[in-house]
């Protein structure tokens, strides 16, 4: 593969290294997130990211390091079946044209025109690469890397559940490139370069950058609300109702599971195991501590500053 004048070269990096230099730019695993494909993370969490407003952090750090300890494996076993020949690349590269558009392929496949993305997946996801199937983010992915690289194909290999080995071919889809290059493009220079945030969504990355934004009221200011509030209002009402019979639906299951339970700690059934264990915690019994040392609760009491969020009906 010949390298472009913006390739840079990752085999001596550290993980953190990695992680910064690929926080410059658009990587394969950010195009489902700037789609909205990805269930794991949300464009306000990867703009965070982007305008270094956060260090770059992995989700799940012992699910990665397994991922990566699994990748020569997952290689190797696509060798033997398929009889082809794959080689590492250590490399970061950059899209000719957009340079902050970036890819990290796990492998090429020596002879053709063609990268291999390595990966490893729970049981529970086992449905998610039945038939041809493809995750939508990990389709997205490979498509991203073939647009910046300019192969014609991407082979995938996944082992299922540590027990069951899938591969699939996906071929340059070049309407689908267009469409995640024109989304990263925007992503970019609006969000990123532009310093606009996205929409505001329900990550906890969204309530903390708003409550380090705003941490304090101002006292006895009121304003008037922007004409969509009435709207996300009668929205947040209907959600809070929702929640209410799905809290109850939850409860009501679960009583009758832990009925069916009685004094057994686990149970199982077809694809499921449930348990209803005993734990033991310990706990500081505030109102004891108070009426006992009263000077060591004094002591002990720590001030802290809140804003509490509320929504109350009144009448017109």
């Amino acid at each position: 593969m010949s390298l472009n004048q913006n390739a840079i070269p990752t085999k001596e990096m550290t993980r953190t290294e990695w992680l910064q230099a690929r926080s410059k730019g658009i990587g394969g695993s950010d195009a489902g997130i700037i789609l909205g494909l990805n269930k794991y993370r949300t464009k306000f969490e990867l703009w965070l990211e982007k305008t270094g407003q956060v260090e770059p952090v992995e989700l799940d750090n012992e699910a990665i390091y397994w991922g990566n300890e699994m990748e020569d494996v997952v290689a190797k076993e696509f060798e033997k079946r398929t009889e082809k020949k794959v080689r590492r690349v250590n490399y970061m590269f950059s899209h000719p044209e957009h340079h902050f558009i970036k890819a990290n392929l796990d492998r090429v496949v020596v002879g053709e025109s063609a990268l291999l993305e390595c990966k490893t997946a729970s049981a529970f996801l086992a449905k998610e690469w039945e038939g041809e199937e493809v995750p939508d983010t990990y389709l997205v992915q490979v498509q991203h890397y073939l647009g910046v690289t300019g192969k014609e194909v991407a082979y995938i290999a996944v082992l299922v559940g540590g027990n069951k080995f899938i591969w699939k071919e996906i071929k340059r889809d070049e309407e689908l490139i267009s469409i995640i290059f024109e989304a990263e493009k925007h992503f970019w220079e609006f969000h990123v370069l532009g310093g606009n945030a996205p929409e505001l969504d329900g990550s906890s990355a969204a309530e903390q950058y708003l409550k380090e934004r705003y941490e304090r009221a101002e006292r006895f200011k009121q304003i008037i609300l922007p004409s969509d509030a009435k709207t996300l209002l009668q929205q947040y009402q209907q959600v809070k109702d929702n929640e209410k019979l799905v809290l109850d639906a939850k409860r009501e299951i679960e009583n009758k599971l832990k009925s069916s339970l009685e004094d057994a700690e686990a149970g199982s059934t077809d694809g499921f195991i449930v348990s209803w264990k005993n734990h033991v915690q310990n706990r500081v019994d505030t109102a004891l501590l108070k009426e006992k040392f009263p000077d060591v609760y004094k002591q002990v009491l720590k001030e802290l500053n809140i804003r509490k969020f509320t929504v109350k009906e009144i009448d017109n």
